[in-house]
């Protein structure tokens, strides 16, 4: 997997969010973003991602069969950030199923699996509303670590973590990220600490 940055640049309305941003990123090596508030960096990963559009230059993600179409993203690639919300209503199980119809799990991992890796089997037939934040956030890791997709895309994936959720993200990028392009957009090192390369973002005028 790999990703082409050529001269990217993002603004909202007259404000460059980031500007001429020429980037190379392959797997199976993992990335960290760093920068302070409003430097751009969770903008930067959405445009990866395919969910914000750049106002000028290119993001282009290649796999080895080629050119990956824009339209055709969503299935090399998944994402685990703050901003992303969960279908409440259901049950984790209902919701990693509903995911899994359109984004298949990596081989051999099922709900109930998941569920009992991330610690939450007890409360697998629970609406999420009534998760904790933590909760939530072990969900959202889930079904982004357990795609079977490429790249993953993670924006300060322990928010909300307690001491057990830190350990448990370790063990995700440990067990199933070694052949993955990972970036992690974080200004935390624990969160990062995988990654052999650091992007420092910064505000473009």
């Amino acid at each position: 997997m790999k990703i082409l940055v050529n001269n990217a640049g993002k603004r909202f309305n007259r404000d460059w969010i980031f500007r001429n941003l020429q980037l190379e990123f392959s797997s199976p090596h993992h990335y960290a973003i760093t920068g302070h508030n409003g430097s751009g960096k969770s903008t930067f990963l959405q445009c990866i991602a395919g969910s914000l559009h750049l106002n000028e230059g290119t993001i282009e993600l290649q796999h080895a069969t080629g050119h990956i179409e824009k339209e055709n993203a969503y299935q090399y690639l998944s994402l685990a950030a703050p901003y992303l919300e969960l279908i409440e209503e259901m049950t984790a199980t209902e919701f990693l199923n509903y995911h899994a119809s359109f984004k298949p799990f990596r081989n051999d991992w099922n709900s109930e699996k998941i569920l009992e890796y991330i610690g939450l089997k007890k409360a697998a037939h629970k609406q999420i509303r009534y998760y904790s934040s933590g909760m939530k956030q072990r969900v959202k890791l889930a079904q982004a670590f357990f795609s079977d997709t490429p790249l993953l895309l993670l924006d300060e994936p322990c928010s909300n973590l307690d001491q057990m959720g830190f350990d448990l993200y370790k063990r995700l990028i440990s067990e199933l990220c070694s052949e993955r392009l990972v970036i992690i957009c974080s200004n935390d090192p624990v969160e990062y600490e995988s990654c052999t390369t650091t992007i420092s973002m910064g505000v473009q005028n």
